[in-house]
């Protein structure tokens, strides 16, 4: 297994571990690493991707020759900002590491590990152990299903966006975007501008419920800014936007032809008579995002539940956890943009900075980001709340509709296990169908399962402790039990000096 990479030159000891070792390259975890580097931490920088940026910012492998990658990002100067900064500093970038456990050891330090390569089957794992750890994992996203939601040419609205940011290409040319949340927009109108058809904007949410906030709208003017910008882009390509609807099928036979769009009610339950068919061959889906905390649940951290029904990091002033020595910044907490998680991720840097140099932090900056960062969530909040899945929507589904993708589980088995199984709960969903087993191990499904599981209710995935949080090769757990097994016998005098990754 291998440990940390070469440091010739640097005059940091390759055999200690770094001050600081920062899962995730996003908005959030680049700006906690190159802030903790400049204050004179050693770190190391975790992601999965070959590229910094996050899901936010991504872009064009150089190969691909893009001449203006900004073109389709927001606020691209803060991440290009960022990234000279990371250039700059000595922080240890290791890309294509797929961290799948974090332990905390006997000495208190942190062991990291990861598979490598770009979809995590190199042959050489990696171990990175570091005296403090910041999450950055960011979020995936949430999907709700419906009739022929697994037909080719349904992407998620994420999915979408990734594609032109990162391919520069289209799901297809003429595209309907559906969901809820404020990426609807974002994602229509880069869609737009890269030459597809928009048919319509079909958010299941209205926009009424954030004038019920009007101070924390004054109090973050940039949103509004930003929402008007993606307002006036689709009045600029003659995209409807249908507020309080619903895609609640999709039709076609090898691929998306056409989808039905009908009127909710309050609790998103569809009205009688008002669906109507939008012709396409592409759908961009999805409803909102789920903080990615399966690391931090699986160390025992608490968590809190946010407007939305998902379930966020509960930290403190300074980004800290429930565990001692763990930081978390950015989407982990609850989604709330680039802006937030920048904030964040550079108060978490200060702050682990300050508690390893055993001096106070810049009280002023520290004090600056703070207010920003409360401002910023509170605005997250409200937008959390604005689209919260109503109970109602499992009205879409009919028996035969695929619930769980990966093991072809449909609604239909899902609620005979609750009506006639005595299934209560997500988990026992799960043990009696297989629902939430597969590949994605529930990520796609386990809003659906929960909702089901509950009898309709709004329900979501209670945060479990996962010992795995991507697919690991068994081959890489040979080895660490080979490293664990000598490690044992030389310290058998005084017992094992740690804990097998994912154990409580």
């Amino acid at each position: 297994m291998t440990a940390s990479p070469s440091e010739a030159g640097t005059g940091r000891d390759p055999r200690a571990p770094y001050d600081l070792a920062v899962v995730g390259a996003g908005s959030a975890g680049l700006a906690g690493a190159v802030t903790a580097a400049e204050l004179g931490l050693s770190v190391a920088l975790l992601d999965s991707s070959p590229q910094s940026g996050g899901q936010f910012y991504r872009h064009p492998a150089p190969a691909l020759g893009a001449v203006r990658p900004e073109a389709l990002h927001h606020d691209w100067s803060a991440f290009s900002g960022l990234r000279r900064r990371l250039g700059e500093s000595t922080v240890d970038h290791l890309s294509g590491h797929h961290v799948w456990s974090t332990v905390r050891e006997a000495d208190g330090t942190w062991s990291v590990h990861a598979v490598t390569g770009a979809d995590g089957t190199a042959e050489a794992p990696a171990l990175i152990r570091a005296r403090t750890l910041l999450l950055a994992t960011g979020a995936y996203e949430r999907q709700l299903p419906f009739p022929g939601w697994t037909l080719p040419g349904v992407v998620g609205a994420g999915g979408a966006q990734a594609m032109l940011k990162s391919g520069l290409v289209l799901p297809g040319r003429r595209v309907v975007v559906a969901g809820s949340g404020p990426l609807l927009l974002a994602v229509a109108s880069s869609l737009a501008a890269a030459g597809a058809r928009v048919p319509a904007v079909v958010e299941a949410a209205g926009y009424l419920r954030y004038v019920r906030s009007p101070r924390v709208l004054a109090a973050n003017p940039a949103k509004a800014a930003e929402a008007l910008v993606h307002g006036a882009a689709l009045l600029r390509h003659r995209v409807r936007v249908l507020p309080r609807s619903a895609v609640t099928e999709v039709h076609g036979t090898d691929r998306v032809e056409a989808v039905t769009v009908s009127r909710l009610d309050g609790d998103w339950r569809p009205v009688r008579g008002t669906g109507r068919r939008i012709v396409c061959d592409a759908l961009a889906v999805g409803h909102g995002l789920v903080p990615q905390i399966e690391l931090a649940t699986a160390l025992g951290c608490d968590t809190r539940p946010l407007p939305d029904g998902t379930l966020g990091l509960a930290l403190d002033d300074l980004q800290e956890t429930s565990v001692p020595g763990l930081w978390a910044a950015g989407e982990t907490g609850g989604v709330g943009g680039a802006e937030l998680a920048r904030t964040e991720g550079e108060l978490a840097g200060r702050a682990v900075a300050a508690r390893l140099k055993g001096r106070r932090a810049d009280v002023g900056r520290v004090g600056e980001l703070r207010r920003r960062r409360d401002r910023m969530r509170a605005f997250a909040d409200v937008m959390s709340a604005a689209h919260a899945p109503g109970p109602g929507w499992s009205a879409w589904l009919e028996g035969d509709t695929d619930v769980c993708r990966c093991e072809e589980v449909t609604a239909g088995r899902v609620r005979e296990a609750v009506a006639e199984l005595g299934a209560r709960d997500a988990r026992t969903v799960k043990l009696l169908t297989r629902a939430g087993m597969g590949w994605c191990q529930g990520r796609m499904c386990g809003t659906a399962v929960a909702c089901l599981a509950a009898d309709g209710g709004a329900a979501e995935p209670p945060a479990e402790r996962r010992p795995f949080a991507v697919p690991v090769p068994l081959a890489t757990l040979a080895t660490l039990a080979e490293t664990e097994t000598e490690t044992e016998t030389e310290t058998e005098s005084t017992g094992p000096t740690r804990e097998r990754p994912g154990t409580p």
